[in-house]
């Protein structure tokens, strides 16, 4: 007989990694596998510039490994103040958190303001954990709409969906899975929303600067003295996907005083973040932007070969990603009985590896899968071929 196991963590999910393990079994059997299923830029290539290596390797050397302070070194925390005020948000340095990744920061978060049977809304499709950490904490993940050919909360729909219990809207800009960025007004209005309810406002900008078509808008710019709890971090933009470094920036808004003299306890309870990862973080917000327009240069010329290809395939359909580097194509009249039998069937008729869209949220995600555009061009054009192949048989 086994032993018992938490219901609480029956409900966390990531569809992102546990699809691996029927590509692991394929490659057990001599089969090659096109990995397009997680969105690490540094698995692709991309790597962190050498003044952000040397600066990890400096500090190690320089005997920087201790525990740092809880909230993270002042120095990180007051240039990732400035970053913030670039961006519009309100915010000084006691307002920020160091974390060790983003998803640190949104366990903490969340973790600290629902309890049993609240609702939070997030936006369909949505990010995995956000749902996951939500139900782990005794919590009611919903779904609300939208347009994702025009890049729009649906705002009627947010309205009817909430609740008594609800008290927390997120917003995820650019998105993943689906790439969408929200304008200026579209923030005003989920700003709006929640005010008007007495809601938090969880807004996750790790994509900030990977946006292709127009000037990315950031939520500061609309927030005033409203409940914005922002998390960002070093994963996406400054590849630093595997040293595992974010951060929680509150907004300055006096309905965040109590969650801000509450939520670093988490912080002194899991003792720190890296102290020499760190370093390397203030040095790729001090030194050199140059890579970064380069990084999203490269990515544009992917996007647009992934969404020519993609919408000249009978059966699938995809708008235009404005950000990130997810392109969420539609399988229009799907032959198999869910979005995951497909990715499955892809995976072990042609050694393609995607992510169903319903492990992004059932309700808007199904009948849709997700891929990175992170190999080189070579590469995605061959997996595209073998999609192609696929849906012709």
């Amino acid at each position: 007989m086994t032993l018992k196991v938490s219901k609480k963590v029956s409900g966390v999910e990531y569809a992102i990694r546990d699809i691996v393990t029927a590509a692991r079994k394929l490659e057990l059997q001599g089969r090659q596998v096109d990995y397009l299923n997680i969105g690490d830029p540094v698995q692709f290539g991309f790597q962190p510039p050498d003044n952000v290596k040397e600066a990890l390797i400096k500090a190690i050397r320089d005997g920087e490994n201790y525990y740092s302070a809880s909230e993270g070194i002042p120095e990180l925390r007051e240039e990732i103040t400035k970053k913030e005020k670039v961006k519009g948000l309100n915010v000084s340095a006691e307002n920020i958190l160091v974390t060790n990744g983003v998803s640190e920061g949104l366990d903490m978060v969340i973790s600290s303001i629902v309890e049993e049977g609240d609702e939070v809304l997030l936006p369909g499709p949505y990010y995995p954990p956000y749902a996951s950490y939500v139900r782990l904490h005794g919590g009611i993940p919903v779904e609300f709409a939208v347009d994702m050919q025009n890049s729009k909360p649906n705002i009627d729909d947010i309205r009817s969906k909430i609740t008594k219990k609800t008290v927390a809207i997120c917003l995820i800009s650019p998105n993943n899975p689906t790439g969408l960025v929200f304008n200026q007004k579209s923030l005003k209005e989920l700003v709006d929303v929640a005010n008007e309810n007495n809601l938090y406002i969880i807004c996750d900008e790790i994509y900030d600067q990977i946006v292709f078509d127009e000037q990315f808008t950031g939520i500061g710019k609309v927030a005033g003295d409203s409940p914005v709890i922002l998390l960002n971090g070093f994963s996406k933009v400054h590849l630093m996907s595997g040293w595992r470094i974010g951060y929680i920036a509150f907004n300055n808004s006096p309905q965040l005083a109590s969650i801000q003299e509450n939520l670093p306890k988490l912080a002194r309870v899991r003792i720190s973040t890296s102290l020499p990862v760190q370093y390397a973080a203030l040095e790729s917000l001090r030194g050199p932007q140059g890579y970064i327009s380069e990084f999203v240069n490269e990515l544009k010329k992917r996007r647009d070969l992934v969404i020519k290809r993609l919408n000249s395939i009978p059966g699938l359909s995809c708008p235009n990603p404005k950000g990130a580097f997810y392109a969420f194509p539609k399988i229009e009249n799907n032959p198999f009985s869910t979005d995951e039998e497909f990715v499955l069937q892809l995976l072990e008729s042609k050694g393609v590896l995607t992510v169903h869209g319903s492990g992004f949220g059932k309700q808007y995600g199904s009948g849709h899968f997700r891929l990175v555009y992170l190999p080189n061009l070579e590469t995605l054009d061959s997996a595209l071929n073998k999609i192609e192949e696929f849906m012709s048989q």
